[in-house]
């Protein structure tokens, strides 16, 4: 199988190439920052290329549609205008929305608010407006926030508090969070390849179980040998201080607290039916370890 992957020297795309290299396909990365041109010869193609969200707010608006939205736009026109079969998107649950009471599902009504989320809706309402040739496949992914060994970002900030001994001063906030391992990213987009009977559509990625804030302290004091500390500080101060880092450029502002104690349970029924199967190959917990322990050898 003949792949070609944008984004490939990003943290999904080095894991993902590598993966499908280990799986014996023929992978070649395609980089989009310049004049670029794909093997229309390929099997599948897949779009990771993009500009993540920037949670301190200091991208301009028009860099995410620039990117996410019209660069998108003229490589799925040349899939269209190739002999590969399967076009893989990569688009975010922050496409459909910002924030969730109950479960996601891929039937949400979009309604996303930032720019990031907006230009990543753009894109996905292109691909979908336009005439499929017949014998092509089109998938939207959705995925949670996607971690595993070598990423950075709010795990990595949540081991290094516990790492520290520094007490976890949100447990007042209770929550459900999805998260997504890369081993079951990376084992989702292969089993898509591999099987010709899933349809075109939009599928939502995350693992399994939902897990706490709280309870993943737990699992990175576990995993790190380290004793975590859970203090109940009032919400109504925090949420204070979170406005004062807005201001001041403190390490906790309100996106990040956001991030860190809002509940945003994401469900994977549809890409689990389509597969015919009942779980994924690590639990949500195996992946946060497996992530954890890989930040102890730096």
């Amino acid at each position: 199988m003949k792949i070609v992957i944008t984004g490939a020297s990003g943290f999904v795309g080095q894991n993902l190439l590598r993966y499908l290299q280990d799986k014996e396909c023929n992978v070649e990365s395609l980089s989009l920052r310049k004049t670029w041109q794909i093997n229309k010869s390929a099997d599948a193609l897949i779009h990771l290329a993009g500009k993540a969200h920037d949670t301190a707010n200091t991208s301009a608006d028009k860099e995410y549609f620039e990117i996410n939205t019209e660069l998108t736009k003229k490589l799925f026109d040349e899939f269209l205008d190739s002999d590969i079969v399967d076009f893989i998107y990569f688009s975010s649950v922050k496409a459909t929305a910002d924030t969730i009471e109950g479960i996601l599902d891929e039937e949400h009504i979009s309604d996303p608010k930032t720019p990031y989320g907006k230009s990543k809706l753009l894109a996905e309402q292109y691909l979908l407006s336009k005439d499929l040739p017949v014998g092509k496949r089109l998938f939207i992914v959705r995925p949670c926030m996607i971690h595993g060994p070598g990423n950075k970002g709010n795990l990595n900030l949540l081991y290094k508090v516990v790492e520290k001994g520094i007490p976890w001063p949100l447990a007042a906030f209770e929550n459900e969070r999805s998260f997504l391992s890369i081993d079951n990213l990376n084992f989702l987009i292969l089993q898509i390849l591999k099987n010709k009977n899933i349809e075109s559509g939009i599928y939502n990625f995350a693992d399994d179980d939902f897990i706490s804030t709280n309870k993943l302290i737990q699992i990175i004091g576990d995993a790190s040998g380290k004793k975590s500390r859970l203090w109940n500080l009032p919400a109504g101060l925090i949420v204070f201080a979170a406005k004062v880092g807005d201001k001041i450029k403190l390490p906790l502002n309100s996106e990040r607290l956001k991030k860190l104690t809002e509940s945003y349970s994401v469900s994977n029924k549809k890409i689990k039916k389509a597969l015919e199967i009942n779980k994924l190959p690590v639990s949500a917990e195996e992946g946060l370890i497996k992530t954890i322990k890989s930040f102890q050898s730096k």
